[in-house]
């Protein structure tokens, strides 16, 4: 275990923002404070230290109690965050114009020494999680929190943000309930979720969704067609499909937007896909909301709240106790610790056999399968 007393530590935020990421600021902070440490803020991500000269206070900058006043119920960072600048995959121009992506977390990891600063409690996704093994590795004293609202991160049983995506998708669904029995019309709905279907799983069960298609069951049309029409028969002239952005059909490929150096592919668009083929094929009205973002904003839950205030404060015990390389991970009813390479050698997708799943097919909903 690392001997060196803590006395400077830094909190980064990654990825794509959820709701409850300022919660954990503020729970670190005041933990940090509460044992004489200092703390310091990185801004968006990473970039704040490998490009300070963007920043008027040089990318990083430190935390105090009044920093962090009154910001647990607010959606977003306040330190920003980024999907951009991996510093395990940093795009770097070449003299011809060309990009290639090069490993830059030793570069990160001389920056921590040069600002003296003992440890960094990283905030983020599967991706995130990645760059803080790789620090680890490389000798700095890490603690990773998982954040992201699919809720994919393996070794935890959940992660904050989830609850709070579920319960906004699970409002709009109740809400495309009364106006599409009122036209009689299909209500198609795409929600975030790329390699896995937890959120269009678990709001399409709560607001009684009649197809849910997710990326674990790869989809045939006709199967759908065929539950909207057996509804027709029986005279519910309405239908609500609940489509996961990576879903795909049965021996294809997710629909991508577009692919960036530097940064993961973008999903999405099949939602008009899947809308355009039902009304070509049924004939009836259809209509698609994509709710996107909305899904990562706003106010979090109280479960959420209360899940981020606990990792952010048991991501600074374990930096006291002496643990690096480490997430901190639900198992309830504690928090544990889990190996940072546990939590990122594997995403953590729906079982087929789970009992969500099950439960959802005795209650008539259409996987697609």
């Amino acid at each position: 275990m690392p001997t060196k007393l803590i006395k400077r530590i830094a909190i980064s935020t990654g990825g794509g923002d959820a709701p409850g990421l300022n919660a954990v600021i503020r729970a670190t902070v005041l933990s940090a404070l509460s044992r004489g440490w200092e703390c310091f803020g990185i801004r968006d991500g990473f970039n704040g230290m490998m490009k300070p000269e963007d920043y008027p206070e040089g990318g990083v900058f430190k935390l105090s109690r009044e920093t962090v006043r009154g910001i647990t119920h607010l959606g977003g960072t306040i330190l920003g965050t980024t999907n951009r600048g991996n510093p395990l995959h940093y795009p770097v121009t070449q003299p011809d114009g060309s990009v290639i992506e090069v490993d830059r977390t030793g570069d990160l990891v001389e920056i921590f020494r040069q600002r003296r600063l003992d440890a960094l409690i990283s905030v983020g996704g599967d991706g995130s999680m990645a760059i803080a093994h790789a620090l680890a590795q490389k000798g700095l004293r890490v603690v990773g929190v998982p954040k992201t609202i699919d809720n994919d991160l393996a070794g935890t049983e959940a992660t904050f943000g989830f609850d709070t995506a579920v319960t906004f998708a699970t409002e709009c669904l109740d809400r495309l309930h009364t106006t599409a029995a009122s036209h009689n019309r299909v209500m198609v709905v795409e929600v975030m979720g790329r390699y896995a279907g937890w959120i269009a799983l678990h709001s399409g069960i709560a607001g009684s969704a009649d197809v849910i298609l997710i990326p674990e069951i790869p989809y045939r049309i006709d199967s759908v067609i065929e539950k909207i029409n057996l509804r027709g028969g029986e005279g519910r002239n309405f239908s609500i499909v609940v489509v996961a952005e990576g879903a795909k059909p049965t021996g294809g490929a997710p629909s991508v937007i577009s692919k960036e150096i530097g940064r993961a592919e973008r999903l999405g668009g099949i939602g008009a896909i899947i809308a355009d083929e039902i009304h070509a094929r049924t004939g009836k009205e259809t209509r698609l909301v994509v709710l996107g973002h909305l899904l990562r904003g706003g106010t979090p839950t109280a479960s959420d709240r209360l899940l981020a205030l606990r990792f952010g404060a048991a991501a600074v015990r374990a930096l006291d106790e002496g643990s690096t390389g480490i997430m901190v991970a639900l198992a309830p009813p504690e928090v544990r610790y889990v190996p940072l390479y546990e939590a990122t050698k594997r995403m953590k997708v729906v079982s087929l056999e789970s009992d969500t799943v099950r439960a959802a097919r005795d209650l008539g909903i259409c996987f697609g399968d």
